[in-house]
């Protein structure tokens, strides 16, 4: 974005404010263009957000507050980055600005669930991290036998996530031997029959379920819960479930949360995504110089066999605040199984498969 923003006469300075949107109402940002291109390329390849972020609900107040800032500061362009949330906040923050601002939305989340577009970037690369998780977890589930694991995934309603761990397998009896979605309610009777079912086939098992998975009371299993940003996610729900298995089919059940290393995980792989990241900052510069706001850029996947990937300028309003949830053609009939596969690899790339001994 900064390179972009660099060849555009229009653009004399370009902020990076401090925490997102705490960083912004108190005028606390980075001069982008001060910094070198070496200091830009490898802050680029970490992990987590060089700026930092915030979870900051602005408030009829606040959004007014950072038009003031702008404002003052003569600033004609707003870049913002997130999700459906942030698109929310950045259409709210166009209409309060009116024609003194160019708001641009960004997509980044790496739940996937932003509508109007193809995938987010963050996505792949999360996506990548859960399937090598599950891919490790079972092959020690392999190696120590008669053994329920549950490896919870983020995503919170969305079930794009925790359906890209279908890419762990090679073989029939890979894991995750069964993969839950939040779209879908899930009874405890229904999980304990389709666990029961694996563990007598293989002697033993390996649940992939999305940490916002609820039950058909829609409730979270008892898990403890905690408020959040977008409402109650259970604390504890992988744990939960494995105490539940334990006590009611009285077989061993630990479970896994990988938690916010799923998220913070730095890889090699998929360079597609950042690559495609600094795709959608250079749109939204062109965007903005070409007099457009209250758009947020997207990712068209093109049409042909081999992965291409255009961008493309969606209402902010269509985005604000919804939810794209995973599709139903990519659930089994059960609610037990993705198959994912020809969307997902294109994004997160193949996963190793691990050779085994043979008898």
């Amino acid at each position: 974005m900064v390179a972009e923003a660099r060849r555009h006469p229009a653009i004399t300075g370009l902020y990076g404010a401090a925490y997102g949107l705490a960083g912004a109402v108190k005028e606390q940002f980075y001069d982008l263009f001060a910094q070198s291109e070496a200091t830009l390329d490898a802050v680029a390849n970490l992990p987590s957000s060089a700026l930092g972020t915030s979870r900051l609900e602005l408030g009829d107040s606040g959004i007014e507050q950072l038009v003031r800032v702008c404002r003052t500061r003569d600033i004609r362009y707003f870049f913002y980055t997130g999700g459906n949330g942030s698109m929310g906040t950045a259409a709210q923050i166009a209409v309060a600005a009116g024609d003194s601002l160019q708001v641009i939305g960004i997509p980044k989340t790496i739940d996937n669930d932003l509508l109007e577009t193809d995938h987010t970037p963050g996505y792949a690369t999360t996506a990548r991290f859960f399937a090598c998780a599950v891919r490790d977890i079972g092959a020690d589930n392999r190696a120590l036998p008669g053994q329920v694991e549950f490896v919870e995934v983020l995503g919170r309603n969305a079930g794009w996530l925790v359906a890209a761990t279908c890419l762990a397998r090679h073989e029939p009896d890979d894991p995750p031997h069964l993969i839950y979605f939040p779209e879908q309610r899930l009874p405890l009777d229904q999980l304990l029959t389709d666990i029961d079912a694996v563990y007598r086939r293989l002697g033993r098992c390996v649940v992939a379920i999305c940490e916002g998975q609820l039950d058909e009371h829609g409730e979270a299993f008892g898990a403890d819960e905690r408020a959040g940003s977008r409402g109650k996610l259970a604390m504890n729900l992988a744990h939960r479930l494995a105490t539940l298995t334990g006590e009611r089919l009285k077989l061993k059940a630990r479970s896994e949360k990988p938690g916010l290393l799923g998220r913070s995980w730095w890889s090699e792989e998929p360079a597609l995504d950042r690559a495609e990241a600094r795709l959608c900052g250079a749109t939204a510069v062109r965007a903005a110089c070409e007099g457009r706001s209250g758009v947020m850029v997207t990712l068209v996947r093109d049409p042909g066999a081999r992965y291409q990937v255009s961008t493309g300028l969606a209402p902010l309003e269509k985005v604000a605040f919804h939810e794209r949830l995973l599709p139903a053609v990519w659930r089994n009939a059960q609610g037990n199984d993705a198959a994912f596969r020809d969307y997902a690899i294109p994004l997160v790339g193949t996963i190793p498969h691990y050779t085994r001994l043979h008898l």
